[in-house]
C-alpha cells in the first residue's frame, strides 16, 4: 500500500497517513507492531517522549532496516519534547536522550508537545537551532491554540511546518485549521478517532455503509479530504492495514457534510488551555 504525502513549508514531503503509538507500552509487542506497520506500507511513525517508548519504537525500526522492509532516507519518524519548564539547554539534552533511546542519527520532525501556561519559548529557540544545525529535518509544534501560534509567530524565526491537534468529527478545530492554513502550517490529527468512541456513531455508520467501508476507514478518509494528516494508532495487524486502505473510496459532499455537522467541539484529551502539565 502506498501512502501519498504531503509537503510541508520547509519543501520536506511526510506522508499523510502515519502510525501512532500513543498508550503503548515498551516491549517486543509494540517492537513488531512497528515493524509490522513499516511491512504493511506505513513510512511515518510518530511517538514523543512522554509514552515512554521511545526505545521499543526504535527497535522496531530496526528491525524493519535489518529484514531489508525500508531504509532509514525512506522513513519519517517524529517524536515530542515534554517541555516542563525546560531550559534551552535541557531542551537540547531531551533531544539527544530521544535520539539515544530510538537509536537514530536524527528525526524527520521534533515538535513541543503542549504549550503549557508560556513554557514554549527557550524549547522553540532550541529546537530552532538544532534545525539550524542540522540535526533534525523538521520542527513544529502540537496542541497550540491561534493564540500560542499567534505568540510564537512574533519572535520566531521559524514557522512550525506542523501543528498536531486533536481533530476528528466531533472536534472539528475550525479556527486553529484557518489559522495554519493562512500561515503554511500543516495540520495533523492525534486521536483522529476519539479513542474508537467515534467508531459506533450512527451517522459514520450510515456513510460507511454507503461507501462499503469500515467507520474508521470514513473518519481518516475524512481528514484527508479536510487536508489533515493523519496517525491512527492501533495493535491488530488487520486494523492497521485497514488504516492504511483511504485511497479506493472518496466521501461525496453531502457525506462531508454530515460529518462536519457532528461538531460539537468535544475532546477525548484535554484543552490546551486547561492542562498546565
Amino acid at each position: 500500500m502506498s501512502v501519498q504525502s504531503i509537503t510541508l513549508n520547509n519543501g520536506l514531503q511526510m506522508p499523510e497517513v502515519g502510525y501512532g503509538v500513543f498508550r503503548v507500552d515498551e516491549g517486543a509487542e509494540l517492537e513488531e507492531a512497528v515493524k509490522k506497520a513499516i511491512e504493511i506500507g506505513y513510512r511515518s511513525i510518530d511517538t514523543a517522549a512522554i509514552y515512554g517508548n521511545e526505545r521499543s519504537v526504535g527497535n522496531g525500526i530496526k528491525k524493519a532496516i535489518d529484514a531489508g522492509l525500508v531504509t532509514r532516507d525512506e522513513l519519517f519518524v517524529t517524536s515530542k519534547v515534554w517541555n516542563d519548564g525546560l531550559s534551552y539547554d535541557e531542551t537540547i539534552a531531551a533531544y539527544e536522550e530521544s535520539l539515544e533511546k530510538l537509536g537514530l542519527d536524527y528525526l524527520d520532525l521534533y515538535l513541543i508537545h503542549w504549550p503549557g501556561e508560556d513554557k514554549w519559548q527557550q524549547p522553540w529557540k532550541a529546537l530552532e537551532q538544532l534545525y539550524k544545525d542540522g540535526r533534525m529535518k523538521s520542527i513544529g509544534v502540537s496542541n497550540f491554540q491561534v493564540h500560542h501560534l499567534e505568540s510564537l509567530l512574533e519572535d520566531a524565526e521559524i514557522v512550525p511546518v506542523i501543528n498536531q491537534v486533536e481533530f476528528h468529527p466531533k472536534l472539528t478545530q475550525n479556527e486553529v485549521r484557518a489559522f495554519c492554513e493562512k500561515h503554511n502550517i500543516q495540520v495533523e490529527a492525534w486521536s483522529p478517532l476519539m479513542n474508537a468512541d467515534l467508531l459506533s456513531n450512527d451517522t459514520i455508520q450510515e456513510i460507511a455503509e454507503q461507501v462499503g467501508k469500515t467507520p474508521a476507514q470514513v473518519i481518516l478518509r475524512y481528514d484527508l479530504q479536510n487536508g489533515v494528516i493523519t496517525i491512527p494508532k492501533s495493535m491488530t495487524e488487520s486494523r492497521i492495514k485497514e488504516n492504511i486502505e483511504l485511497y479506493d473510496f472518496e466521501l461525496n459532499e453531502e457525506q462531508l457534510d454530515k460529518l462536519d455537522a457532528l461538531n460539537e467541539d468535544a475532546r477525548s484529551g484535554p484543552h490546551p488551555d486547561e492542562f498546565n502539565f
